[in-house]
């Protein structure tokens, strides 16, 4: 069976904020490929951000999913552990409570992303 991982963003019991690799499990659809289950979404932001990105501690304001589209970042835990996320790679982003986590920029570039906020 095929999957589609992505990476999740949590706030622990602490509140510190953790990584965890998930998937959706996806299933065949015949020539239109393979699909997952259906997840509903309350909306879809655009975003651009400035080359010198580099944003301090702070938690995700609503449960979303974030699809990096063109220039990678790095995430920072609470705890100090990074990941970098590059183009085409998706985030879910729960630590809306907590001490959050910092993101930054891997280039002096514009980066677009879309953000998929979660009903």
């Amino acid at each position: 069976m095929e999957a589609f991982r992505i990476t999740r963003v949590y706030a622990d019991e602490n509140g510190d904020s953790r990584f965890e690799d998930i998937s959706r499990t996806l299933k065949p659809e015949g020539e239109i490929g393979f699909l997952s289950e259906a997840e509903k979404a309350e909306s879809v932001i655009f975003r651009k951000v400035v080359p010198t990105y580099d944003y301090d501690f702070h938690t995700a304001p609503a449960r979303q999913y974030i699809v990096v589209l063109d220039v990678g970042i790095e995430i920072e835990t609470s705890l100090g552990e990074k990941r970098t996320f590059r183009q085409g790679e998706v985030l879910l982003l729960e630590d809306t409570t907590g001490k959050g986590h910092k993101t930054r920029n891997l280039q002096e570039a514009v980066r677009s992303s879309i953000f998929i906020t979660l009903a």
